[in-house]
C-alpha cells in the first residue's frame, strides 16, 4: 500500500526501441530528480509493426503516437514520451503537449562503414531512407543519387547497411547521437540546406488534460526546456498550417537569435525541381502566429499546388 511518504509513481509510455528507451530514460531520471518515482511502460504501436510500408503509404496521422494516447486514456500511463517530429500537427482536445525536452543538434547526417566516404554533388550511390522530406532534398542537391527505403529502428537500419541493402544511411544526428554512432557520420547536411522536420532532435511529453494540475505543474517544471518549446510551438503552427504530417516533404526550423525568434521553413516537390524556402522573424510571444504566417506564405507561392499533386501522385 503506498502510504503518503512514497513519492507518486509516474508511468512513461514509449516505444519500445532502443531509442525510444533512451528517451524514457532521460525523462524518469528528470521525474525521479524532482521527487516522484518513475515506471517506463514500452508500447507497440502500429508504425513499429507495419515495417513492410514507408511512412508515406501508413498515412502520417499518428502511427508512432495513436497507442500511447490510448494509453493516456485509459490510465494505463500518466505521460507518453515521443520523438517530437513523430506527434501529428493536431493533438485531440482531451490531450495535451506538456512539454518540450532541451533539443539536440538539429542536422542530418549520413553514415557509413566506410571512414573515406565522400559526397559531392556528382556522386552515384544509394542512400538509405524513408523520410519523404529527405528523399525530395537529395533529388534537389544531389540529382545523381538514388535512395531505398529503410524502414526501423536504428539498430536494423544499420544490418541492411551492413549486408549492402544501400551504401550509406540517412539518419537524424540526434538518434546517432544519442545511441552513441557518432564514429560513424561521414557527412552532416547544413540545416539551412537539409532543413529539419518540424520537431527534429527534441524530445516531446504528452499527458491528459485531466491530469492532475498540480502533478502536470511539477512534470513541466522537470521537464520542460523553456527556449526548446518556444522554437517547437512555431514549428508544429506552421505544420498544423500546412496540414502536413510526416510525409509531406515540408520542413520548419525555428531558432531563438537575439532579433528575436526566426523560422526557417519551406516544402519541396517530391522530384526536388521545386522548392520553397523562406525566412521570417517575430517576438517570441508571436511564437505560434509566426509559425502560420510562414506556412500561409509558402502554400500562397505555390506550396498549395505542391500538395495537391503529391496528394494526386498518392491517391489520396
Amino acid at each position: 500500500m503506498q502510504t503518503n511518504h512514497s513519492p507518486k509513481i509516474i508511468r512513461l509510455g514509449t516505444r519500445g526501441s532502443k531509442l525510444a528507451m533512451w528517451q524514457a530514460h532521460a525523462a524518469a531520471d528528470r521525474i525521479t530528480a524532482a521527487g516522484f518515482a518513475a515506471e517506463i511502460v514500452a508500447i507497440t504501436t502500429k508504425g513499429d509493426q507495419m515495417l513492410d510500408k514507408s511512412l508515406d503509404k501508413l498515412g502520417s496521422k499518428g502511427v508512432f503516437t495513436e497507442e500511447l494516447e490510448d494509453g493516456l486514456r485509459d490510465g494505463s500511463i500518466d505521460i507518453a514520451v515521443h520523438s517530437a517530429k513523430d506527434v501529428q500537427s493536431s493533438i485531440p482536445d482531451d490531450l495535451e503537449l506538456l512539454a518540450f525536452m532541451e533539443r539536440e543538434k538539429v542536422n542530418d547526417v549520413l553514415l557509413s562503414f566506410d571512414p573515406a566516404f565522400k559526397l559531392t554533388p556528382e556522386s552515384n550511390v544509394v542512400i538509405g531512407s524513408s523520410s519523404t522530406r529527405r528523399r525530395a532534398l537529395l533529388k534537389k542537391y544531389y540529382p545523381h543519387v538514388s535512395t531505398v527505403d529503410a524502414r526501423g529502428n536504428l539498430q536494423t537500419r544499420l544490418q541492411k547497411l551492413e549486408s549492402k541493402q544501400f551504401d550509406v544511411l540517412l539518419l537524424a544526428y540526434a538518434g546517432v547521437h544519442r545511441m552513441g554512432y557518432d564514429d560513424m557520420i561521414v557527412h552532416t547536411f547544413p540545416e539551412n540546406q537539409f532543413v529539419p522536420a518540424a520537431g527534429q532532435g527534441s524530445v516531446a511529453i504528452e499527458c491528459a488534460r485531466n491530469l492532475d494540475p498540480e502533478v502536470k505543474q511539477r512534470l513541466k517544471a522537470a521537464l520542460d526546456h523553456a527556449d526548446t518549446h518556444v522554437c517547437l510551438l512555431a514549428e508544429r503552427a506552421f505544420l498544423r498550417t500546412m496540414e502536413g504530417g510526416c510525409s509531406i516533404p515540408s520542413f520548419a526550423l525555428a531558432t531563438l537569435t537575439p532579433g528575436g525568434l526566426q523560422i526557417e521553413g519551406g516544402l519541396v516537390s517530391l522530384d526536388g525541381q521545386t522548392l520553397l524556402q523562406e525566412t521570417m522573424t517575430a517576438d517570441p510571444a508571436q511564437a505560434e502566429e509566426l509559425g502560420v504566417r510562414l506556412a500561409t506564405s509558402i502554400l500562397g507561392q505555390g506550396g498549395k499546388e505542391i500538395l495537391k499533386s503529391i496528394r494526386a501522385e498518392r491517391g489520396e
